[in-house]
């Protein structure tokens, strides 16, 4: 049997999981899986494509539709590379972000017909880190750690991922509403993740998710740089926490686009940049446009 594929959620879990001395090689997969346009299960290049050009828009260009479309072909031929028998280990957290991408990975690997030997460790706390908000906190000692603990992905999780996927995929806020109410699932993290998703649907009156109430909440309490505006909304936040700058500077860019606009962005761009390349976060203020 060939040595095992680690697949995990973000670079800083992929670089601590390298350190970690674990047999096998390791993927970082890329998407943002619980927003965009997407189908359940296993992609065709169209819908590649679509979400290429979502997550260009949605990084404001930051990341070009041509890379993007790059990364995922290439992720999902990893996948499609590997042998029935594969043995497949799944790094994940109980987050949002997480679970979305875990529920999508699963229902790939079946559709592949690789069910036989894939595992799962879904650590949502890590003994001494308080708060604990994600894999991406973890040395690749303490993620070593962890290993014995996976489990194998049953059968129940298997039917479970391909619901949820769907759930994900087609938007259906009725069933996620039912599923977040569940006591017990297959993934037991999953519920939470769908509570925490359902909230991020616009409020009826003032047309904001709640990542965004939280985003204008630290303006509106004066703070006025990017990285106070991450700092507050983060401790408000219940962990674990299911987003990164990119997704929190996105909403504060949608502030700032609305008509009437809720924010103000001062410095050396119209908007905060959302990837590495760009001007420096430390030129930029937000300020709110409410009538003082």
């Amino acid at each position: 049997m060939s040595s095992p594929l680690h697949i995990t959620s973000g670079d800083r879990a992929g670089e601590a999981l390298a350190g970690a001395g674990l047999e096998g090689d390791i993927l970082v997969w890329h998407d943002l899986l619980y927003d965009g346009p997407r189908t359940p299960g296993w992609p065709d290049n169209a819908g590649l494509r679509r979400r290429a050009v979502f997550i260009e828009a949605m990084t404001a260009g930051g990341l070009g539709r041509n890379l993007v479309l790059d990364t995922f072909v290439s992720q999902y031929e990893r996948v499609a590379g590997l042998p029935a028998d594969a043995e497949v280990v799944l790094w994940f957290d109980g987050c949002l972000f997480d679970q979305s991408m875990l529920v999508h990975l699963v229902n790939c690997l079946h559709h592949q017909g690789i069910t036989g030997n894939v595992q799962l460790l879904c650590i949502d706390r890590f003994p001494g880190i308080e708060p604990y908000v994600g894999l991406g906190q973890l040395n690749s000692v303490q993620l070593g750690s962890c290993y014995q603990a996976r489990k194998p992905v049953s059968d129940a999780q298997f039917h479970f991922s391909r619901e949820v996927d769907r759930v994900f995929a087609e938007r259906d806020l009725r069933r996620a509403a039912t599923l977040s109410r569940r006591k017990t699932a297959p993934l037991r993290w999953v519920p939470a993740a769908l509570q925490r998703w359902l909230q991020e649907e616009p409020d009826p009156e003032t047309g904001l998710g709640r990542l965004e109430c939280m985003a204008l909440d630290a303006v509106h309490q004066g703070c006025a740089k990017p990285w106070e505006i991450f700092n507050h909304v983060a401790a408000a936040e219940t962990p674990p926490q299911f987003w990164g700058d990119t997704t929190l500077w996105m909403k504060i860019n949608g502030l700032a686009d609305r008509q009437p606009p809720l924010v103000r962005i001062e410095g050396p761009a119209s908007r905060l940049p959302q990837w590495i390349d760009g001007p420096d976060l430390q030129e930029f203020t937000i300020t709110s446009c409410r009538s003082s």
